[in-house]
């Protein structure tokens, strides 16, 4: 369709045309670069050039605008839950949660704490798939339903609290070559913090991806054990 021009011969580009799709989109786009208080219908009514309340037939609320956010995080992650490599799933989805949790840090309190303040079938379908596809994998790889809802639960716990702290590991002066520069510990009183002014070259070289890998692969060694137990103990 070709462009509209103004009086004045200036050409004016067609609006794209609305779907949930775009519109959530500009919604995880306004969070990426805003943060999450600055989405509201009026804002993303001026971003998408229309009328916020013609916005309502997307999203009933900002509450249920948050939500579709979050789902179109969670959309793209993936699990097999036919996978009989279970570890290596939960391994590789750890990675890309965290991958996620980088490029969309202001998006990581919706997924953290939102859920919170909503009953468990009343959460919106796509923040439910991967606790599904999760708890289908495990009891897939022989572990009880009830089991399986406990290594989701300490899976998720590890994981989002890995994020949260990587997420905290802010460097004041990346060119800065001393480590207690570099993190603003020379600030604290020495003789209250010598620990962490100790730790200073470690907090400095700190690698979120290791860590995460090393944190997965003591749980992840927990959690085979006690399957192994499990099938011992089973008489079949």
């Amino acid at each position: 369709m070709a462009s509209s021009s103004t009086g004045t011969g200036t050409q004016v580009p067609p609006r794209r045309r609305l779907t949930r799709e775009v519109v959530l989109a500009t919604a995880l786009e306004i969070v990426d670069s805003e943060g999450v208080d600055a989405l509201t219908m009026r804002r993303l009514g001026q971003e998408l050039g229309r009328d916020p309340m013609g916005l309502y037939r997307y999203a009933e609320s900002r509450a249920a605008l948050l939500d579709g956010v979050a789902e179109l995080v969670l959309d793209e992650l993936s699990v097999n839950s036919t996978d009989p490599d279970w570890k290596a799933q939960l391994r590789a989805l750890a990675h890309d949660v965290r991958l996620l949790a980088l490029q969309h840090p202001n998006v990581v309190p919706l997924l953290v704490t939102r859920p919170l303040s909503t009953p468990l079938g009343l959460r919106p379908l796509g923040t439910l798939r991967p606790l599904e596809q999760i708890l289908s994998l495990l009891v897939e790889a022989g572990f009880e339903e009830p089991d399986a809802l406990h290594v989701y639960r300490a899976y998720y716990g590890f994981l989002y609290g890995h994020i949260l702290n990587e997420l905290q590991e802010y460097i004041v002066d990346p060119d800065e070559n001393e480590a207690l520069l570099r993190l603003g510990l020379h600030r604290l009183p020495a003789k209250e913090f010598p620990r962490l002014r100790s730790l200073a070259p470690a907090l400095a070289d700190y690698d979120g991806a290791e860590e995460l890998d090393q944190g997965i692969s003591i749980l992840l060694a927990g959690l085979e054990a006690q399957l192994t137990r499990q099938r011992g103990a089973d008489p079949t």
